[in-house]
């Protein structure tokens, strides 16, 4: 079976600017798994669905590229925390190949490691439905975040760049739980993220931010940190262990800066695993595109 040597993959696709044709809607459809297209078909809004198929068909995709199996024969289950993962089984030197998703506002992520634990997470900087003001909204996450934490988040002299900086740790925080895994149930106060670079933009990706875990320092991570546009900042989160090269983790390793993708890239090659459900367009157009007043 021929392996590709480097699986360091990071694809976004621009979910919000997608607007399905039927034949896009419905090959997409028949190429996912048949329980993955069913739990898809319950989401209530486009906007939703839309983001739930790309992050399957980025998850098939990058899976039969990058190890090459038969895309038919990809198959992907979830924790009990809700991690999908591969079933397959796959050569010995991509034994550790993990790979992770993250789909909010308008983007869908993906990031896969060769050997490296890795959780990426997407958020759109913008305040919250129900919420009356950036300080009203950042207070209620008061138990979140660590006191020095906070005082980064609101150091910033705008509301934009508070909620910047928010939303910055808060992608931290998710990609750590996300590489292990650990989900709802894990103290977020417990990390620690002290920034040193306080810009982020879309010509750069940042990799000085360091984590203090139970007020540990823990150096077996790195966290990639860039943005999408000016309204989406995304962070990898990637850990080095003992049979990992400690230098990839550090300054000495390259950048991998995220790939757009085009829904022609992500069906290229994909095999369908079943017939044309003409009905699962038809409720998907019935659906609003999202909740009114968005």
């Amino acid at each position: 079976m021929q392996v590709t040597k480097m699986a360091n993959l990071r694809w976004a696709f621009q979910c919000g600017s997608w607007v399905p044709t039927q034949a896009e809607w419905a090959l997409a459809a028949q190429c996912v798994q048949p329980e993955e297209k069913e739990r898809i078909g319950r989401f209530v809004f486009k906007k939703d669905a839309k983001s739930a198929m790309v992050g399957r068909l980025l998850l098939r995709k990058a899976i039969a590229d990058t190890l090459h199996i038969p895309y038919n024969d990809i198959r992907l289950a979830r924790t009990e925390k809700g991690k999908p993962y591969l079933t397959n089984a796959v050569p010995a030197n991509f034994a550790r190949f993990n790979f992770n998703i993250s789909h909010q506002g308008d983007w869908a992520v993906l990031a896969a490691e060769p050997t490296r634990q890795v959780g990426v997470d997407v958020m759109k900087i913008e305040l919250s439905r129900g919420n009356k003001s950036v300080t009203e909204f950042l207070d209620t996450f008061q138990r979140q975040f660590t006191v020095q934490e906070m005082r980064t988040i609101k150091a910033p002299l705008t509301e934009k760049g508070q909620l910047a900086m928010f939303y910055r740790h808060w992608c931290l925080k998710e990609s750590y739980v996300k590489a292990l895994g650990i989900g709802i149930g894990f103290t977020l106060q417990r990390l620690d993220f002290c920034i040193n670079t306080h810009e982020l933009s879309t010509q750069t990706i940042v990799q000085d931010t360091q984590v203090l875990v139970d007020n540990e320092s823990d150096e077996s991570w790195i966290f990639e940190e860039t943005c999408l546009d000016q309204d989406h900042c995304v962070v990898t989160a990637c850990k080095c262990d003992e049979q990992c090269n400690r230098k990839e983790t550090t300054g000495h390793s390259p950048c991998h800066p995220f790939v757009v993708q085009t829904i022609n890239t992500l069906l290229s090659g994909a095999q369908t695993q079943s017939g044309e459900d003409i009905q699962y367009w038809e409720r998907f157009c019935e659906k609003l595109e999202q909740p009114t007043g968005r």
